[in-house]
This record gives C-alpha cells, sequence and structure tokens, in this order.
C-alpha cells in the first residue's frame, strides 16, 4: 500500500477528523499569499494592518486595504480542495476547519466549523461602540467607513499587535486537542500562535497528514504522510476515493 492509499485510509477511517489550513489552498482560487513569490507584502507595506498604524492613520489605512483585502478577496470562489473539506466534514468523520486564512471560502463552500483564528473580512466592528456590521452593508467608496456613532470600522481580521479572537482560540484548541487525524492544507507553519495548533493534534496523538507544495515546518518533525502537490490536485485524488 503506498503513501497515499495509506492517507486515504486514514481518512476514511477518522472519527474526529480537522483540516488545518493556511493561504496555499485559497492560491487557487486567485488569492495571493501574504509571504513568498506573488505575496501581497512583496507588493504593499503591511504597516498599513499594523492595528497602531490603524488607529492614527485611519484613512490612510482604508486606502490600502481596500486595494489589498476587497478588491478582489470577497468576489473569489472556493475551488475543489475548499470542496472536498466540505465533503468530508459532511460526511461526519471530521469535525471542522482550523484555517488562518480571512477570505470566507470554507464557508462558501459549505463548511460549517470553521474557527477562523485570524479573523475574517466579511464583518467589520466600530472602534468606538463596539458595534457590529456584515461587509455586504458597509459603503466601501467611503473613506473611511464609519459607523452611525461615527466611529471608524474596522475590519474583523487580526492586525498586526492584536491578539488572537479568544472564541476563535479555544475552538481551534478544542478541535486540536480531540483529533485523531489532521489534514494540514498549504502553510509553511511559520506563523505564531496559529501553527502551534498541529503541534497540538500531534501531542495528543494525531496522525498528521501535510499537502504543501514546499516542504514546512512541519514536515521532517511532525508530519507522518507528506505530499509535495497543490491543494486541488491532493483533493480531486481524495474525492476519488471516498
Amino acid at each position: 500500500m503506498d503513501n497515499f492509499q495509506q492517507a486515504v485510509q486514514l481518512i476514511k477511517t477518522a472519527s474526529y477528523g480537522v483540516v488545518f489550513t493556511g493561504a496555499g489552498i485559497s492560491v487557487e482560487s486567485g488569492i495571493a499569499p501574504f509571504t513568498g513569490v506573488g505575496g501581497l507584502w512583496n507588493q504593499y507595506d503591511p504597516k498599513y494592518i499594523e492595528i497602531d498604524f490603524f488607529r492614527m492613520h485611519p484613512q490612510e489605512s482604508w486606502r490600502e486595504m481596500k486595494k489589498i483585502f476587497f478588491n478582489d478577496m470577497h468576489d473569489a470562489v472556493p475551488n475543489k480542495a475548499h470542496e472536498v473539506v466540505a465533503a468530508l466534514e459532511q460526511s461526519g468523520r471530521f469535525k471542522g476547519v482550523i484555517t488562518q486564512n480571512i477570505d470566507g471560502l470554507h464557508q462558501k463552500a459549505g463548511s460549517k466549523n470553521v474557527q477562523e483564528f485570524h479573523g475574517t473580512i466579511y464583518t467589520l466592528s466600530c472602534q468606538r461602540c463596539g458595534k457590529q456590521y456584515q461587509l455586504a452593508d458597509v459603503d466601501l467608496s467611503a473613506d473611511p467607513p464609519c459607523c452611525t456613532c461615527g466611529g471608524v470600522l474596522k475590519p474583523d481580521f487580526v492586525f498586526y499587535g492584536e491578539g488572537i479572537p479568544p472564541v476563535a482560540y479555544q475552538g481551534s484548541l478544542q478541535l486540536a486537542q480531540n483529533c485523531d487525524v489532521m489534514i494540514i492544507v498549504g502553510t509553511a507553519g511559520q506563523v505564531m500562535p496559529a501553527c502551534s495548533m498541529p503541534l497540538v493534534a500531534k501531542e495528543y496523538g494525531a496522525k498528521i497528514i501535510e499537502v504543501n507544495p514546499q516542504p514546512s515546518s512541519f514536515t521532517d518533525s511532525i508530519t507522518d504522510y507528506y505530499f509535495p502537490q497543490q491543494a486541488t490536485q491532493f483533493f480531486g485524488a481524495l474525492e476519488k476515493k471516498l
């Protein structure tokens, strides 16, 4: 039995599977990663999503954020990898997704239990009164978008200098501690504390399947089955075996 067949068997027999995703799963949906070849931070200055810069210069920050996140990201559609991940949850064998992504593509594909470790672009919160808005209800042409109280709206993803949302952190930890199989997809494993979640899963006895074109920090340390492939290639092949 080759590695792929063994990995398929693990996935088929999982009782509490979890998928952990990074930017690589969304690249094939046309969303650029933050780092590496074609990365957003090769084109833009990341200072625009530093929380202190945002608070001091909201207008300037918003002008850049519209280019970086809101011109293309919310129009992206799920790819085969997102769809198969959703199907795994619908089968009952997999219990949820921990994602570093803020693009909402897992939900668009049909995943229900999505722990958005770094938040989302699809809601925004007032920095004065705390009122939350859905993206569809916000006038993004405003410079910057504001609440009815006059406070500046901030997208509900984690800026540099902010902490991880407690609900997402605890939900992710629960998934990692309970899973028997974790599929890691499209992440270099460099961003803390997100990259601690696969380490927790391994510590609690999970088998680790990794899908990434390039080796990550996990590959030679905790990964049991490594597939140097694009996400859609692996999940397309997996779909045929399920």
